[in-house]
């Protein structure tokens, strides 16, 4: 099934990467999100949620063509497409972001400006309502690449973000998964956090769904701009029940976000202590510079072979400064959504669709 799923992807990026080519030789702009990877199947997930992943993935397009088509930058579209998805339970980024095994969530995320190298990433924040906005701040705004914790929360609060109590990231159904995780490893239930709201029932079928399609449900963008810069950004709740202050892939430069006009623009979404050791952001695009290799091959040789070799899972988003997309993934699905300047919108979940 993987390699199935890889050769049909690998057919699409290359039948991308001539209409791509042409695109930004007249000045266009390209985008393409992901939403998280996991084990996404058909028939396993209810029609009105795959609807509600379809119409988000849609909204998310809509948000960055908004930006891009009015001249804007790649870098402020990614700002505009993760603000909406950072403000969506449906993912695992900002509100609906999963819980630690203390009952908090650490939020993640990085940008990278592929013009200038320049790159911004926060860890561990809870109480910043756009982290991926922190990660930019930190980019234009400091001295630094990368603030954790405390200190990102006042470098934040310096910089006039939006600040919201924790309890505004809380969603029931991740509290539930956390308790059901936290069970499952003997561990101690943290309280629930001050200000959240009563108990409500989850559905235990749905937790079941959530354990195997949102196990990764990082969201990341990749954009070109008319200009012909590149940027990529990723935004993270981590992984449920992380302890230990984990931190994964998403705010590492060169593992879950990585943005070079000279190559490409990668976001990633999977186990990042695989993807960390791997350095895939940062591999794809350098087998595109020096190896000349196209971006759909580039992706798979990452991600179908040496990935998964490995033991890792996930996938990815790409885009080259000539407009060339890619996505490619070792898991049975990946919410995921493209679009290119003059094209029409393509939204995908499954592994068996374009």
């Amino acid at each position: 099934m993987l390699r199935f799923m890889i050769t049909a992807v690998a057919a699409a990026g290359a039948m991308l990467a001539t209409a791509g080519s042409q695109a930004q030789s007249e000045g266009r702009w390209a985008l393409v999100i992901h939403g998280g990877a996991g084990v996404i199947e058909r028939g396993a997930m209810t029609p009105e949620r795959e609807a509600e992943y379809r119409d988000a993935m849609n909204a998310a397009l809509v948000r960055g063509e908004a930006v891009l088509d009015q001249g804007g930058s790649a870098l402020d579209a990614i700002e505009a497409v993760i603000h909406g998805m950072e403000d969506d339970p449906l993912f695992n980024a900002g509100r609906g972001a999963v819980f630690t095994a203390a009952g908090r969530n650490e939020l993640d995320a990085s940008i990278m400006d592929g013009a200038s190298l320049e790159a911004g990433a926060v860890a561990g924040v809870t109480q910043v309502r756009h982290p991926i906005s922190l990660a930019r701040a930190v980019m234009d705004n400091s001295r630094h690449v990368m603030l954790q914790g405390e200190g990102a929360e006042t470098f934040a609060r310096e910089q006039e973000l939006e600040i919201v109590p924790p309890a505004y990231f809380f969603t029931e159904r991740r509290w539930a998964a956390m308790e059901r995780s936290l069970g499952a490893l003997g561990l101690p239930i943290p309280s629930r956090p001050d200000g959240a709201p009563a108990p409500t029932g989850v559905d235990h079928g749905e937790l079941d769904r959530d354990a195997r399609e949102h196990r990764f449900g990082t969201v990341g963008v990749v954009a070109l701009d008319r200009a012909g810069n590149i940027a990529a950004g990723t935004s993270t709740g981590g992984t449920t029940a992380k302890r230990w202050g984990r931190v994964g892939d998403s705010p590492i430069i060169g593992a879950g976000t990585y943005a070079n006009n000279a190559s490409c623009g990668v976001s990633a979404t999977g186990t990042g202590e695989y993807f960390i050791r791997l350095t895939v952001a940062s591999r794809i695009c350098a087998l595109v510079e020096f190896q000349g290799l196209d971006l759909q091959a580039a992706s798979d040789q990452v991600i179908g072979d040496e990935l998964t070799a490995m033991g890792g899972d996930g996938g990815i988003v790409a885009l080259t400064p000539g407009g060339e997309i890619a996505w490619s993934f070792n898991t049975p699905g990946m919410y995921r959504a493209r679009l290119s300047e003059g094209g029409e919108p393509v939204v995908a979940i499954y592994g068996d669709e374009d």
